[in-house]
């Protein structure tokens, strides 16, 4: 096989199903994918780098947040400042993902602004999964127009594949025919808005008479189980595991839950949405504007009103069973327009533009 250019993904998080979709093409084609997740190594890999070489930045936490003072988070930035200069002298080729408007763990706002106005500045793509990225960002970074590239975040179509049946995985909880469970999936931290979630599941009282179960999994820190030990109802049942869910866990949670609620303080993109679509399951999203407009036309997604949203997830947790009249096709067409293969080739197209070995061709932003 033909060995490509080098591509520097940072940061790579050990089995981020993410990444492993983005690079499935790029690693086929022959590209060199450069692992790394620590600062220092962030440093000491881009000075590796030669013309040709692309250099992927994803998550920025690892640069400024992971710094142990507003000094230091500010000489981070202009290291890479500095760093990432000498590399575009180099040849080499940068783009930048804009995963979130800011990290949800902002220690040091300062210092992190300054970073995303050195990588609109350095990148010479940046790479958006929400048409309305870059307004939403606009009071943070001014994003060049002429840069951005709209790439779909991919569904996983194939990646929890499990012949586990809704029967077994509800036996497995020991969910009875008259409870109706509400699954949330994915890190427990506060700005994900548990604390409505467990609010309005303990209001429930739903038509048909289900009572409501919250399934709750993900990784926690102890101050989040602290806060959640604090705000558990004491007539809900939840059923609860504060870890990481294993891949081959995964599908058995999702089988088992009759809605998928994503009670988000702040959301620009969301892999749980396209995890809980992969796994046909109906979805409740927060009511913000360019939420609606993305996803609104999605028979399978339901709205709550974010300025009550207590009061609003209560009442379409009351309603009618979302799992009731609703045709898997319609999240077939969803999933299957946006699978790894497909994506992670519109991402490869990208690449090969930087590179010289092609034309672009992703989705227009």
């Amino acid at each position: 096989m033909k060995r490509g250019p080098r591509l520097f993904v940072f940061p790579s998080w050990a089995g981020n199903p993410y990444l492993n979709l983005m690079n499935l093409a790029p690693r086929a084609a022959g590209y060199q994918l450069l692992e790394r997740s620590a600062f220092t190594s962030l440093l000491s890999t881009l000075d590796e780098l030669k013309a040709g070489d692309v250099f992927h930045l994803h998550w920025t936490s690892p640069i400024a947040q992971s710094a142990h003072s507003d000094r230091e988070a500010m000489k981070r930035v202009k290291t890479v400042e500095r760093r990432l200069s000498l590399a575009r002298s180099r040849g080499v080729h940068v783009i930048w993902t804009i995963h979130n408007r800011l990290p949800h763990e902002l220690a040091y706002a300062r210092a992190e602004r300054r970073l995303y106005s050195v990588l609109a500045e350095a990148a010479d793509l940046i790479h958006v999964m929400a048409p309305h990225t870059a307004e939403l960002v606009s009071d943070v970074v001014r994003v060049p127009e002429e840069k951005v590239v709209q790439i779909p975040h991919p569904s996983y179509l194939g990646v929890y594949d499990s012949d586990i049946t809704r029967e077994q995985a509800r036996a497995s909880f020991a969910l009875e025919p008259d409870e109706f469970a509400v699954l949330f999936l994915g890190q427990i931290r506060p700005y994900k808005g548990i604390d409505v979630l467990l609010e309005a599941a303990a209001s429930v009282h739903r038509d048909d008479g289900r009572r409501p179960v919250l399934l709750l999994a993900g990784s926690a820190s102890p101050e989040a189980i602290a806060q959640f030990d604090d705000l558990k109802p004491s007539g809900l049942r939840v059923i609860t595991s504060f870890k990481s869910v294993d891949d081959s866990d995964v599908a058995r949670w999702y089988r088992a839950a009759d809605v998928v609620v994503l009670p988000y303080r702040a959301i620009l993109n969301s892999g749980s949405l396209h995890l809980a679509a992969t796994m046909k399951v109906p979805t409740v999203l927060p009511g913000i504007p360019h939420l609606r407009a993305q996803f609104g036309d999605q028979p399978w997604i339901s709205f709550f009103d974010p300025d009550d949203a207590s009061r609003s997830l209560t009442a379409l947790l009351n309603g009618k069973d979302p799992l009731s009249g609703r045709d898997d096709r319609a999240f077939d067409t969803f999933t299957e327009a946006i699978s790894p293969w497909s994506v992670s080739l519109e991402y490869l197209a990208v690449l090969r533009t930087l590179t010289g070995e092609g034309s672009l061709g992703p989705r227009p932003a």
